[in-house]
């Protein structure tokens, strides 16, 4: 079964980290930033997150990703820059339009934020199975309904795309005419529907009956097929997150005791 899915198969190091550390990455680069509260942390997390990702194989992949983010980023620049309520110091002016120091910095903390947090993401999303996704989050405690819910988005979209394709080709072998004018195309499409919604709740009808007989509604504790595999690279990275979490709570406590 083909998945909805950005991910990368790679052999890479950053590939074989089991998710929970992968999820960890991106409690810790979003969350030290907040406690220490500079630019600096922010910054120093995104270039950690565009290594990590380069030591992966992925970091083009994320380029659509920051080409759409960017237009909004613009917009936010523009906005805040001009537009903020507390801007009182002038900085540039192109044409008879004033940007403002005030909002220009406080549009450089957004765009700083949105991409620690779209490229953290990256680095589960592009280099992590769904399905290993979804059991780790059931690992942590997610119900299990929830994360076979999850696991079904990213199956059910390429399954109807795949129906809808060897149903088109056994319409064609039919003589159905399916290219051609828009008109054509259309009145092609209204007897492809009643196919693919048909296939679609029976496989649905299956997939719940298969389920009700592994025993999916159960209340006993859920095991697994395979254990999750703690490798000395997963522990040292790990050790090395909750390291840094910590010392930017201890530094943050020594600031406010000033």
């Amino acid at each position: 079964m083909k998945s909805i899915s950005l991910y990368q198969d790679k052999k890479t190091p950053i590939h074989a980290l089991d998710p929970l550390s992968k999820i960890l990455y991106i409690i810790v680069a979003n969350i030290v930033p907040i406690i220490i509260g500079n630019h600096e942390a922010t910054a120093f997390f995104i270039l950690l997150s565009i290594v990590l990702l380069s030591v992966g194989g992925v970091l083009k992949k994320t380029m659509p990703m920051l080409a759409f983010c960017g237009l909004i980023l613009i917009t936010v620049v523009i906005i805040q820059g001009i537009f903020r309520q507390n801007n009182i110091t002038p900085l540039f002016m192109i044409g008879p339009i004033i940007f403002y120091k005030e909002g220009l910095l406080f549009s450089l903390n957004i765009i700083l934020n949105v991409l620690n947090i779209l490229m953290s993401f990256s680095i589960l999303v592009l280099v992590t199975k769904p399905s290993d996704m979804v059991e780790a989050f059931v690992r942590l405690g997610l119900s299990p309904k929830i994360g076979y819910v999850l696991s079904s988005v990213f199956q059910i979209i390429p399954q109807m795309t795949e129906t809808m394709s060897t149903i088109t080709d056994a319409q064609r072998s039919r003589g159905m005419e399916m290219d051609g004018k828009i008109l054509t195309r259309i009145k092609a499409f209204f007897p492809l529907i009643s196919p693919v919604i048909m296939s679609s709740l029976i496989s649905t009808r299956e997939r719940a009956i298969a389920l009700e007989v592994r025993g999916f509604d159960s209340k006993q504790k859920k095991t697994f097929l395979s254990d999750i595999k703690t490798t000395h690279a997963d522990i040292t990275f790990k050790v090395i997150l909750l390291l840094i979490l910590v010392l930017s709570i201890i530094w943050r406590g020594i600031i406010w005791l000033r």
